[in-house]
């Protein structure tokens, strides 16, 4: 067993996993870890499940104490961490001897880091997950959705076999400029044609009224020429066009149904990338069928049985 004392922390750290999957007919979000990959790949420095509890760390701010030996990963953004006053980057398991601090400062690259330890971290679940939506006071440490705070005990049980490091190739790269793929949705058809060459043909810029729910885009306004439309269930990742003709790329937080038309959904990489991205960032967004992305998202998740 290893405990972590919380010494610091924001609203904006989390105990997240996947999510909660099946319950979205009752109006309940799907919750879980915003850049899945980076998740993934903290748990599998650990041997856990790949959807083991972790802790979500958005901008840094955040740091814990250890009360025992114990062995974590970290992957995702580089948010400034240091082990006493070593720095440590993402991308690797590390061992925290009892009494060390480990603190996460200020972005240096992305925006969310993501904590494992051996098991995944303890945590009730409610609806078949820990995932935290503060929102519908679900999930986290007490199952009521709080954020983790000062004096609250991180706790795991399971027990890790050595160290790893994810190898370069493996890593998702938070310094790309590639385009965020868009599977193309059922009122694409009914944007100006001017509006569908502007979204995919100029840059977008990532609003500082991002969080959990969405992230909204500023740029070129897009003008949708369809009729109003009754609201219907709202995929991960789509991305709402509301009247003033700003993009909102809809997240795990999101709603469970909208009646806003939608240009289509990003796929599941595009989202991870999205993820790590800051505000004022720029991006460009490009179509994509659904069958290569498909392909392409099956190709990314064989990495994880590689030795």
């Amino acid at each position: 067993m290893s405990r972590l004392l919380i010494e610091a922390s924001t609203p904006l750290c989390l105990l997240q996993d996947a999510g909660r999957f099946g319950v979205r007919h009752l109006g309940v979000t799907q919750g879980g870890a915003l850049d899945w990959v980076s998740m993934s790949w903290a748990n599998w420095l650990l041997d856990n499940s790949l959807d083991a509890p972790v802790v979500e760390i958005t901008l840094g701010g955040f740091t814990v104490q250890s009360q025992d030996y114990c062995v974590l990963a970290l992957a995702g953004a580089d948010l400034g961490a240091y082990i006493d006053e070593r720095a440590i980057s993402p991308g690797r398991s590390f061992i925290l001897q009892k009494g060390q601090r480990l603190r996460f400062t200020r972005p240096s690259c992305g925006a969310r880091a993501y904590l494992a330890a051996p098991g995944g971290f303890d945590a009730p679940k409610v609806l078949g997950s820990c995932a935290s939506v503060g929102r519908e006071a679900l999930g986290g440490l007490d199952g009521f959705g709080r954020a983790l705070a000062e004096g609250d005990c991180l706790v795991s049980s399971g027990s890790a076999s050595g160290l790893r490091e994810l190898p370069l190739e493996h890593l998702l790269n938070l310094h790309s400029g590639a385009p965020l793929e868009v599977i193309l949705g059922a009122q694409i058809g009914q944007f100006s044609g001017q509006s569908l060459f502007d979204a995919f043909n100029t840059e977008w810029v990532l609003d500082s009224r991002a969080d959990r729910m969405g992230m909204r885009l500023l740029g070129t306004p897009l003008q949708y020429q369809g009729p109003s439309l009754i609201s219907e269930g709202i995929p991960l990742g789509a991305i709402q066009v509301p009247p003033d003709g700003q993009p909102i790329v809809l997240l795990n937080d999101r709603q469970t149904i909208g009646g806003y038309p939608r240009l289509g959904a990003l796929t599941p990489l595009a989202l991870a990338r999205l993820a790590q991205r800051l505000p004022g960032e720029k991006m460009r967004l490009a179509p994509v069928i659904q069958e290569t992305a498909h392909r392409e998202h099956l190709k990314y998740l064989q990495r994880f049985t590689t030795p």
